[in-house]
Protein backbone atom coordinates (compact mmCIF):
# COMPACT_ATOMS: atom_id res chain seq x y z
CA UNK A 1 0.00 0.00 0.00
CA UNK A 2 1.35 3.80 -0.91
CA UNK A 3 1.77 6.38 1.08
CA UNK A 4 -1.26 8.33 -0.45
CA UNK A 5 -3.35 4.78 0.29
CA UNK A 6 -2.18 4.81 3.69
CA UNK A 7 -3.10 8.40 4.26
CA UNK A 8 -6.29 8.51 2.48
CA UNK A 9 -7.50 5.51 4.94
CA UNK A 10 -6.04 8.71 7.86
CA UNK A 11 -8.56 10.62 6.71
CA UNK A 12 -11.83 8.27 6.43
CA UNK A 13 -11.19 7.37 9.73
CA UNK A 14 -10.90 10.55 11.30
CA UNK A 15 -13.87 11.72 8.78
CA UNK A 16 -15.98 9.04 10.90
CA UNK A 17 -15.60 10.80 13.75
CA UNK A 18 -15.64 14.57 12.78
CA UNK A 19 -18.17 15.18 10.27
CA UNK A 20 -18.44 17.48 7.08
CA UNK A 21 -15.09 18.89 7.77
CA UNK A 22 -13.02 16.94 4.76
CA UNK A 23 -11.10 19.87 4.25
CA UNK A 24 -9.75 20.69 7.77
CA UNK A 25 -9.21 17.06 8.55
CA UNK A 26 -6.95 17.19 5.25
CA UNK A 27 -5.11 20.24 6.35
CA UNK A 28 -4.37 19.33 10.17
CA UNK A 29 -3.32 15.77 8.25
CA UNK A 30 -0.81 17.72 5.87
CA UNK A 31 0.18 19.99 9.00
CA UNK A 32 1.49 17.21 10.99
CA UNK A 33 3.50 15.45 7.43
CA UNK A 34 5.11 18.38 7.20
CA UNK A 35 6.44 18.60 10.93
CA UNK A 36 4.49 21.98 11.76
CA UNK A 37 2.60 23.31 14.41
CA UNK A 38 -1.36 23.97 14.14
CA UNK A 39 -3.68 26.51 15.52
CA UNK A 40 -7.32 25.99 15.73
CA UNK A 41 -9.32 29.59 15.87
CA UNK A 42 -12.97 29.08 16.64
CA UNK A 43 -16.10 28.77 19.19
CA UNK A 44 -15.84 26.38 21.88
CA UNK A 45 -17.78 23.03 20.89
CA UNK A 46 -17.27 22.58 17.24
CA UNK A 47 -14.89 19.35 17.62
CA UNK A 48 -11.40 20.89 17.58
CA UNK A 49 -10.18 18.71 21.13
CA UNK A 50 -12.46 16.10 19.50
CA UNK A 51 -10.15 16.58 16.22
CA UNK A 52 -6.64 16.61 17.73
CA UNK A 53 -7.98 13.32 20.18
CA UNK A 54 -8.76 11.06 17.02
CA UNK A 55 -5.69 12.28 14.89
CA UNK A 56 -3.61 11.13 17.73
CA UNK A 57 -5.14 7.95 17.83
CA UNK A 58 -4.92 7.18 14.10
CA UNK A 59 -1.60 8.38 13.54
CA UNK A 60 -0.44 6.21 17.13
CA UNK A 61 0.75 9.28 18.72
CA UNK A 62 1.52 9.83 22.59
CA UNK A 63 -0.53 12.50 23.37
CA UNK A 64 -1.28 14.99 26.23
CA UNK A 65 -3.87 18.12 26.84
CA UNK A 66 -3.55 20.81 28.99
CA UNK A 67 -6.58 23.01 29.61
CA UNK A 68 -5.47 26.15 29.80
CA UNK A 69 -6.12 28.84 32.14
CA UNK A 70 -4.51 31.41 33.77
CA UNK A 71 -2.99 29.75 36.97
CA UNK A 72 -1.15 27.31 34.77
CA UNK A 73 2.59 27.70 35.22
CA UNK A 74 5.70 27.41 32.98
CA UNK A 75 6.27 24.40 35.13
CA UNK A 76 3.36 22.37 34.41
CA UNK A 77 4.33 22.41 30.14
CA UNK A 78 7.95 22.07 30.87
CA UNK A 79 8.69 19.99 33.96
CA UNK A 80 10.50 20.96 37.51
CA UNK A 81 13.34 19.44 39.40
CA UNK A 82 12.02 18.11 42.81
CA UNK A 83 14.10 17.33 45.59
CA UNK A 84 14.15 13.47 46.83
CA UNK A 85 14.73 13.63 50.69
CA UNK A 86 16.25 9.81 50.04
CA UNK A 87 18.73 9.87 47.60
CA UNK A 88 19.44 13.90 49.04
CA UNK A 89 19.51 15.29 45.29
CA UNK A 90 17.07 17.29 42.59
CA UNK A 91 15.32 15.04 40.17
CA UNK A 92 13.57 16.18 37.02
CA UNK A 93 9.50 15.23 36.90
CA UNK A 94 9.01 15.95 33.15
CA UNK A 95 6.21 18.00 31.86
CA UNK A 96 3.65 17.51 29.52
CA UNK A 97 5.11 18.41 26.56
CA UNK A 98 7.46 15.11 26.35
CA UNK A 99 4.63 13.35 23.85
CA UNK A 100 3.95 13.13 20.22
CA UNK A 101 1.21 14.91 20.35
CA UNK A 102 0.63 17.91 22.63
CA UNK A 103 -2.74 19.80 22.64
CA UNK A 104 -2.67 23.08 24.27
CA UNK A 105 -6.58 23.77 24.84
CA UNK A 106 -7.23 27.11 24.77
CA UNK A 107 -4.08 28.57 24.78
CA UNK A 108 -5.12 32.18 24.58
CA UNK A 109 -6.75 31.54 27.83
CA UNK A 110 -3.37 31.76 30.19
CA UNK A 111 -0.98 33.80 31.02
CA UNK A 112 1.50 35.24 28.55
CA UNK A 113 4.26 33.84 30.74
CA UNK A 114 3.10 30.60 30.10
CA UNK A 115 2.47 30.89 26.08
CA UNK A 116 6.35 32.33 26.07
CA UNK A 117 7.09 28.82 27.97
CA UNK A 118 6.35 27.22 24.55
CA UNK A 119 8.16 29.47 22.00
CA UNK A 120 11.42 27.46 22.60
CA UNK A 121 9.51 23.95 22.49
CA UNK A 122 7.75 24.47 19.36
CA UNK A 123 10.56 25.85 17.42
CA UNK A 124 13.23 24.34 18.88
CA UNK A 125 11.87 20.73 19.87
CA UNK A 126 13.49 21.00 23.46
CA UNK A 127 12.84 22.05 27.00
CA UNK A 128 15.18 23.46 29.16
CA UNK A 129 15.00 23.59 32.94
CA UNK A 130 17.25 24.63 35.60
CA UNK A 131 19.61 25.32 32.76
CA UNK A 132 19.45 21.93 31.29
CA UNK A 133 17.84 21.08 27.99
CA UNK A 134 16.26 17.54 27.11
CA UNK A 135 15.37 16.66 23.64
CA UNK A 136 11.42 16.17 22.77
CA UNK A 137 10.07 12.83 20.90
CA UNK A 138 10.17 12.94 17.42
CA UNK A 139 7.40 13.58 15.90
CA UNK A 140 6.29 16.38 18.18
CA UNK A 141 3.77 18.32 17.19
CA UNK A 142 1.72 21.13 19.20
CA UNK A 143 -2.61 21.41 18.32
CA UNK A 144 -3.29 24.79 20.04
CA UNK A 145 -7.08 25.96 20.14
CA UNK A 146 -8.22 29.29 21.00
CA UNK A 147 -11.51 31.02 21.30
CA UNK A 148 -11.80 34.25 19.59
CA UNK A 149 -10.60 37.34 20.14
CA UNK A 150 -12.67 39.60 22.42
CA UNK A 151 -13.85 36.17 24.01
CA UNK A 152 -14.59 36.61 28.19
CA UNK A 153 -10.82 35.58 29.50
CA UNK A 154 -8.95 35.73 26.41
CA UNK A 155 -6.12 37.58 25.25
CA UNK A 156 -3.68 37.95 22.39
CA UNK A 157 -0.65 35.53 21.48
CA UNK A 158 2.14 37.64 20.63
CA UNK A 159 2.96 37.60 17.09
CA UNK A 160 6.10 35.71 17.96
CA UNK A 161 4.06 32.96 18.85
CA UNK A 162 1.81 33.32 16.50
CA UNK A 163 4.54 32.40 13.94
CA UNK A 164 5.25 29.59 15.04
CA UNK A 165 2.39 28.00 13.66
CA UNK A 166 2.46 26.16 10.43
CA UNK A 167 -0.91 27.01 9.64
CA UNK A 168 -4.33 28.48 11.31
CA UNK A 169 -7.35 26.93 10.55
CA UNK A 170 -11.64 26.95 11.70
CA UNK A 171 -13.88 24.55 11.49
CA UNK A 172 -17.13 26.30 11.83
CA UNK A 173 -20.32 25.28 12.27
CA UNK A 174 -21.67 21.61 10.91
CA UNK A 175 -23.81 21.35 8.11
CA UNK A 176 -27.33 21.04 8.93
CA UNK A 177 -27.38 17.20 7.61
CA UNK A 178 -23.58 17.00 9.61
CA UNK A 179 -25.10 18.64 12.49
CA UNK A 180 -27.70 15.68 12.68
CA UNK A 181 -25.39 13.27 12.41
CA UNK A 182 -23.01 14.47 15.41
CA UNK A 183 -26.60 14.21 17.41
CA UNK A 184 -26.85 10.47 16.26
CA UNK A 185 -23.47 9.18 16.61
CA UNK A 186 -23.12 11.34 20.24
CA UNK A 187 -24.31 8.59 22.69
CA UNK A 188 -21.86 5.67 21.15
CA UNK A 189 -18.95 7.90 21.70
CA UNK A 190 -17.08 7.59 18.08
CA UNK A 191 -13.33 8.86 19.33
CA UNK A 192 -13.44 5.87 21.89
CA UNK A 193 -13.74 3.11 18.61
CA UNK A 194 -10.92 4.82 16.97
CA UNK A 195 -7.94 2.53 15.90
CA UNK A 196 -4.26 3.43 15.16
CA UNK A 197 -4.22 3.15 11.54
CA UNK A 198 -0.45 3.88 10.72
CA UNK A 199 2.76 3.62 12.95
CA UNK A 200 4.57 5.89 14.28
CA UNK A 201 7.53 4.42 11.82
CA UNK A 202 5.65 4.73 8.94
CA UNK A 203 4.57 8.53 9.74
CA UNK A 204 8.34 9.33 10.42
CA UNK A 205 8.65 7.86 6.92
CA UNK A 206 6.08 9.63 5.17
CA UNK A 207 7.61 12.70 6.85
CA UNK A 208 11.12 12.13 5.52
CA UNK A 209 9.74 10.88 1.88
CA UNK A 210 7.71 14.50 1.51
CA UNK A 211 10.69 16.75 3.03
CA UNK A 212 13.04 15.17 0.51
CA UNK A 213 10.58 15.64 -2.60
CA UNK A 214 11.48 17.43 -5.84
CA UNK A 215 11.04 20.81 -6.29
CA UNK A 216 11.02 23.01 -9.66
CA UNK A 217 12.77 26.17 -9.69
CA UNK A 218 9.48 27.99 -10.88
CA UNK A 219 7.35 26.63 -7.68
CA UNK A 220 10.33 27.92 -5.59
CA UNK A 221 10.13 31.61 -7.22
CA UNK A 222 5.74 31.23 -7.31
CA UNK A 223 6.43 30.77 -3.52
CA UNK A 224 7.99 33.91 -2.63
CA UNK A 225 6.18 35.83 -5.34
CA UNK A 226 3.32 35.36 -3.22
CA UNK A 227 5.08 36.61 0.20
CA UNK A 228 6.82 39.00 -1.34
CA UNK A 229 3.38 40.30 -2.51
CA UNK A 230 2.01 40.30 0.72
CA UNK A 231 4.46 43.43 2.06
CA UNK A 232 3.80 45.79 -1.65
CA UNK A 233 0.03 44.95 -1.85
CA UNK A 234 -2.19 47.60 -0.37
CA UNK A 235 -4.54 45.21 1.54
CA UNK A 236 -2.41 44.65 4.33
CA UNK A 237 -0.36 46.74 6.56
CA UNK A 238 2.37 43.88 7.56
CA UNK A 239 3.57 41.36 5.14
CA UNK A 240 4.81 38.06 6.11
CA UNK A 241 8.42 36.66 7.06
CA UNK A 242 9.98 34.08 5.27
CA UNK A 243 9.07 31.80 7.74
CA UNK A 244 5.70 32.03 5.72
CA UNK A 245 7.53 30.50 2.68
CA UNK A 246 9.03 27.82 4.45
CA UNK A 247 5.81 26.97 5.56
CA UNK A 248 4.03 27.57 2.45
CA UNK A 249 6.47 24.92 1.14
CA UNK A 250 6.43 22.47 3.39
CA UNK A 251 2.50 22.31 3.51
CA UNK A 252 2.97 22.20 -0.42
CA UNK A 253 4.77 18.99 -0.20
CA UNK A 254 2.76 17.51 2.59
CA UNK A 255 -0.19 17.85 0.12
CA UNK A 256 1.57 16.34 -3.18
CA UNK A 257 2.29 13.05 -0.74
CA UNK A 258 -1.53 12.93 0.46
CA UNK A 259 -2.94 13.27 -3.36
CA UNK A 260 0.11 10.72 -4.48
CA UNK A 261 2.38 12.90 -6.26
CA UNK A 262 6.19 13.08 -5.99
CA UNK A 263 6.07 16.57 -7.27
CA UNK A 264 4.20 20.13 -6.02
CA UNK A 265 1.89 21.67 -8.06
CA UNK A 266 1.24 25.20 -7.96
CA UNK A 267 -2.38 24.20 -6.95
CA UNK A 268 -0.67 22.43 -4.14
CA UNK A 269 0.39 26.12 -3.37
CA UNK A 270 -2.82 27.92 -3.90
CA UNK A 271 -4.38 25.75 -1.62
CA UNK A 272 -2.25 26.02 1.49
CA UNK A 273 -1.40 29.61 1.28
CA UNK A 274 -4.57 31.03 2.88
CA UNK A 275 -4.02 28.38 5.79
CA UNK A 276 0.17 29.58 5.82
CA UNK A 277 -0.47 33.47 5.93
CA UNK A 278 -3.69 34.26 6.93
CA UNK A 279 -2.20 34.48 10.84
CA UNK A 280 0.88 36.33 9.31
CA UNK A 281 -0.09 39.12 7.93
CA UNK A 282 -2.43 41.97 8.52
CA UNK A 283 -5.05 43.81 7.35
CA UNK A 284 -4.53 47.11 6.06
CA UNK A 285 -6.72 50.14 6.59
CA UNK A 286 -8.26 50.08 2.56
CA UNK A 287 -9.19 46.40 3.35
CA UNK A 288 -10.85 47.03 6.57
CA UNK A 289 -12.62 50.21 5.23
CA UNK A 290 -14.17 48.22 2.51
CA UNK A 291 -15.40 45.66 4.57
CA UNK A 292 -13.05 43.04 3.23
CA UNK A 293 -12.04 40.04 5.45
CA UNK A 294 -8.82 37.71 5.26
CA UNK A 295 -10.56 34.67 3.11
CA UNK A 296 -11.38 37.64 0.26
CA UNK A 297 -7.83 39.32 0.89
CA UNK A 298 -6.30 35.61 0.21
CA UNK A 299 -8.34 35.30 -2.40
CA UNK A 300 -7.22 38.71 -4.56
CA UNK A 301 -3.30 37.73 -3.41
CA UNK A 302 -3.57 34.66 -5.51
CA UNK A 303 -5.30 36.13 -8.30
CA UNK A 304 -2.18 38.86 -8.26
CA UNK A 305 0.47 36.57 -8.51
CA UNK A 306 0.89 34.92 -11.57
CA UNK A 307 1.04 31.28 -11.27
CA UNK A 308 3.83 28.92 -13.29
CA UNK A 309 2.29 27.05 -15.86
Amino acid sequence: MGYSEKLQLVKDTVNTVIKGKEQVVEKVLAGVIAGGHILMEDIPGVGKTTLATTFAKALSLDYKRVQFTPDVLPSDILGFSMYNSATKEFEYRPGTVFCNLFLADEINRTSPKTQSALLEVMEEGNATVDGVTRSLPDPFVVIATENPYGSSGTQLLPESQLDRFMICLSMGYPAHYDAVQILKGNASNPVSKVQPVITLDELVEIRQFANDMFVKDEIYEYIVNIVEETRKNEMFSAGASPRGTIAILKMAKAMAVINGRDFVTAEDVQNVTPDALGHRVKLGQRARTQGINMDTAMEGLLRSVKSPR
